[in-house]
């Protein structure tokens, strides 16, 4: 398994995660893969990502291995009041929560952000949700697939005379993760800087992180009354830039739309000719005759097989990578000296392989020391060894369904 050796930078902060699926475990992963303990609460069903996908021999799907990797379980049922109190017990020991609840649902079990910052000033809570904590829709609920539709992703996505069409991985819940970690980071940033260790409230809503990702399209509107519309895989900014077919009938991506890299090009097509044409001097020149230089290119990928592009393009130091599936992810020699195909020890499984750590830091890489496990792997550590609670009292728990 790579990326191990170093002290991982965020050992000795402790989160509690509140949440399922997507969104709030994918934030909490990226803690613990770096170090942070993770605890993650779970109802006696199981997160749901459990039964997302393909099952392992487990019974849990094999993403959900991947998504809870490093992290405690514990099964606390938080619609019982003593489920609700050993939450509030714990909240003096964390330093994060991240929940992706719907707004109001954590006030109403008593775990609003108001309740838990009373008793711990200092804690940084995150919330994920569809639309934010104010404004008209905050009460919706909202998932990825909505975010992505009215944050304007998939209307862009596709070919014009198509409908719109969706990313084939989960984008805006995970871009959404990404803001919330990096919203818990500059909370927990600030903590340490100010004189009174204050913790604050991360409010990210799935819509706006995926509206972030449009780049300039609502400046050009407001501003020219332009709307953005599908393109199929050709950007309206600049040119060329797209995928080709190859000789076998595969999909070379290349991208030459710079002043030094189209010419470098040219050069590799073997076509200096064109050099000086008009069409092509300037990149709002090569765009507005966008299809008749994808139509030259093609002439030229088609007749090569992928191994000659590649060769030809790297040579000629122009961007260029084939459009690879997952297998051919796995098996290839980049991701796998870079440590991003790992495996990695599994009480239920020997081993599970899995994608590696992003970002990699030089000196203090994060790791990933064990997959997700079975529900309620670490209730009684959590309870006895955190909290302090006796061997009945914890009994007296499980017999009564608030853990599991």
């Amino acid at each position: 398994m790579g990326n191990q050796g170093g002290k991982r930078p965020l050992e000795g902060i402790r989160v509690l995660e509140l949440g399922s699926l997507i969104a709030g475990p994918f934030a909490t992963r990226l803690f613990a893969d770096f170090g942070a303990e993770v605890i993650k609460v779970e109802s006696s069903e199981g997160d749901p990502l459990r039964t997302w996908g393909r099952i392992s021999p487990s019974g849990s799907s094999w993403w959900w291995h991947v998504q809870s990797r490093n992290k405690k379980l514990i099964g606390v049922d938080l619609r019982q009041s003593q489920g609700q109190q050993i939450i509030l017990d714990l909240i003096p020991k964390v330093d994060v929560i991240i929940e992706n609840f719907r707004p109001g649902r954590l006030a109403q079990w008593g775990l609003s952000y108001e309740v838990v910052s009373e008793i711990n000033p200092e804690i940084v809570y995150v919330s994920v949700s569809g639309f934010g904590q104010t404004g008209p829709y905050r009460e919706r609920p909202g998932f990825g697939n909505i975010a992505e539709s009215m944050g304007g992703l998939r209307y862009v996505t596709g070919f014009p005379d198509r409908p719109p069409l969706r990313v084939g991985v989960s984008l805006g819940d995970e871009v959404a993760a990404l803001y919330a970690a990096i919203g818990a980071l500059l909370a927990l940033l600030q903590r340490e800087r100010s004189d009174v260790r204050r913790g604050d409230h991360v409010d990210v809503a799935l819509t706006e992180a995926v509206f972030s990702l449009t780049e300039g399209s609502v400046t050009e509107y407001i501003h020219t009354g332009a709307i953005q519309e599908r393109s199929g895989n050709q950007l309206h900014r600049t040119a060329p830039t797209n995928i080709y077919p190859t000789r076998e009938g595969r999909w070379i991506a290349i991208g030459a739309n710079s002043p030094t890299t189209f010419p470098r090009l040219l050069r590799a097509m073997n076509r200096r000719d064109l050099e000086g044409d008009a069409r092509y001097a300037d990149n709002l020149s090569r765009v507005r005759h966008a299809e008749e230089l994808d139509d030259l290119i093609v002439a030229w990928t088609s007749e090569r097989s992928m191994g000659e592009l590649l060769n030809v393009l790297t040579d000629a130091e122009v961007p260029a990578g084939p459009v690879m599936n997952v297998r051919d992810i796995a098996n290839d020699e980049q991701f796998r000296q870079r440590d991003m195909i790992v495996e990695v020890p599994s009480a239920q499984l020997g081993s599970v392989s899995m994608p590696g750590v992003v970002p990699k830091l030089a000196n203090h890489p994060g790791s990933i020391v064990h997959d997700g496990q079975e529900l309620g792997h670490d209730t009684n550590y959590v309870l006895k060894t955190l909290l302090g609670f006796e061997d009945a009292r914890v009994d007296q728990l499980r017999a009564a369904g608030v853990i599991a």
